[in-house]
């Protein structure tokens, strides 16, 4: 069960640490070649939506990415893959538009660029919440989307079939949950296959 990290830009490298950690296996996602059938679920870190945007379309990994996702490979998405994924950008145009939420960039102005709570996910006591000039979710854009998180009145992690989508940054902590979570997301999905 091999995890897909895209490594083009932003905190990528704190990702595969915590899937080490979890003794997962993971490989980076830099080309259009790396992005094959083996994998079971794939990670969008946080950075620089915009950046992470023009290279994916510059490296042709755009459309077969946001395919893999409609089609249903589970997605663990962290701040700037959070905008990735948002159906609308209320602030900036949508990227890949598979998530049907309205997410606001930067949406905590310069003020409160950064800043951590501790907050519960879903079932997830108690959760180190790490925000870095974060986004959040300003509307939920189907009854399907589950609220997992709410931080200071606003929306800032979902859940929508095979997306997991977050506006703080698990992999900055040393709380491997989510990321186990995220595992066990995939996991199901391979049974699922393998008993179709």
């Amino acid at each position: 069960m091999t995890i897909g990290i895209l490594a083009l830009q932003g905190a990528f490298a704190e990702h595969e640490a915590m899937l080490e950690a979890l003794a997962a296996d993971y490989r980076e996602i830099r080309q259009r070649k790396d992005l094959t059938d083996d994998l079971a679920g794939i990670i969008l870190p946080g950075g620089e939506s915009t950046v992470q945007s023009k290279l994916l379309h510059e490296l042709g990994l755009f459309e077969p990415l946001r395919q893999k996702i409609l089609q249903g490979l589970p997605v663990l998405a962290t701040c700037a893959g959070l905008i990735l994924l948002a159906q609308e950008v209320s602030n900036d145009e949508p990227s890949m538009a598979t998530l049907p939420v309205r997410v606001r960039r930067n949406a905590y102005g310069r003020q409160l660029g950064s800043f951590a709570r501790a907050g519960d996910v879903a079932d997830l006591r108690g959760f180190p919440l790490r925000f870095i000039r974060a986004p959040y979710i300003e509307a939920c854009l189907d009854k399907k989307v589950q609220v997992l998180n709410e931080t200071e009145g606003h929306i800032t992690a979902v859940r929508y079939h095979n997306q997991l989508a977050m506006a703080f940054h698990p992999e900055l902590t040393r709380d491997l949950r989510i990321h186990s979570f995220f595992l066990d997301m995939v996991a199901k999905r391979k049974e699922l296959a393998l008993g179709a």
